[in-house]
């Protein structure tokens, strides 16, 4: 790749980092500009243009069968750093996206997620992955987490700049705060709730993800869970409780409410209530 082009995109990760994104967004837009310039060697900046998105879409990323959201994001990166930094808008509404795909979350049971939190040895893991499942939260948001983001007196946490740039408060159960104060006494950690082995700095994301599949497999020996899934399941299990939408919503963080119900798709409460056609059949 020409000197030129690797000075632009450390111009566009600037540009993204000055504009709040997250480290995984840039991370994800500067590499996938990369691929993509790097698909057009012989090509200055100033020469690529709709037809070559079109190409790239076509030949590289549906031909070696990338997924849909990775195409996704190669293409909104292009866009992004065309228009932020090239000065100029590319027709990418035009290019071949592929179809949402709207999985639904994969939601643990709760007395599976009970087993596997009552049974953790490590006080520290303990203490991580219940706050995970108790407020919700999502990966980036515990390991953000910082001492004085936590009110014991209130019986709250604040998650500062979550996802989209939000905060938000979240109230939790004596027991929990009870468990925080525990760990606090524990472990004595000086600036993140959840720090690493040299104190003062974060947890690791890898470690955290790697707690998760060891405890939860001592319950499933064989899962296909992720770490996000206890956010699922905190909300769904919520709902099947009988708690509203718009307050999960709230707690969850969710900007717009239809992120929020599609918890109403694999919670089975209402489900399981309604009377099949065929119970009064003498079969």
């Amino acid at each position: 790749m020409e000197r030129k082009n690797e000075n632009q995109i450390a111009y566009f990760k600037a540009w993204l980092e000055s504009r709040r994104y997250s480290n995984s967004t840039i991370k994800t837009y500067t590499e996938a500009l990369m691929v993509f310039l790097n698909h057009y060697p012989d090509k200055h900046l100033s020469e690529i243009t709709n037809s070559d998105v079109v190409l790239f879409n076509r030949n590289y990323i549906i031909k070696k069968g990338y997924s849909a959201s990775y195409q996704n994001q190669v293409i909104n990166a292009i866009k992004l750093f065309f228009l932020k930094v090239e000065n100029r808008s590319l027709s990418i509404n035009n290019i071949e996206r592929p179809k949402k795909y709207c999985p639904l979350p994969k939601v643990i049971p709760k007395e599976a997620v009970e087993k596997m939190l009552t049974s953790i040895p490590n006080f520290k893991h303990k203490t991580a992955l219940t706050l995970i499942y108790a407020c919700g939260l999502r990966r980036g948001e515990l390991l953000n987490l910082k001492l004085k983001d936590l009110d014991s007196k209130r019986l709250t946490i604040t998650i500062k700049n979550g996802k989209g740039q939000k905060d938000r408060v979240l109230p939790v159960s004596e027991k929990i705060m009870d468990m925080i104060i525990k760990y606090y006494r524990m472990y004595l950690p000086i600036n993140y709730l959840i720090e690493g082995q040299i104190r003062g700095s974060k947890y690791s994301e890898t470690s955290l993800e790697k707690i998760f599949y060891k405890y939860l497999g001592r319950v499933y020996k064989k899962h296909n869970f992720t770490l996000h899934c206890l956010r699922h399941s905190y909300a769904t299990h919520l709902l099947e409780s009988g708690v509203s939408l718009r307050y999960i919503q709230e707690l969850l963080g969710h900007k717009n409410s239809k992120t929020t119900e599609i918890y109403t798709h694999v919670s089975m409460i209402g489900l399981k209530n309604i009377k099949n056609p065929t119970v009064d059949f003498d079969l």
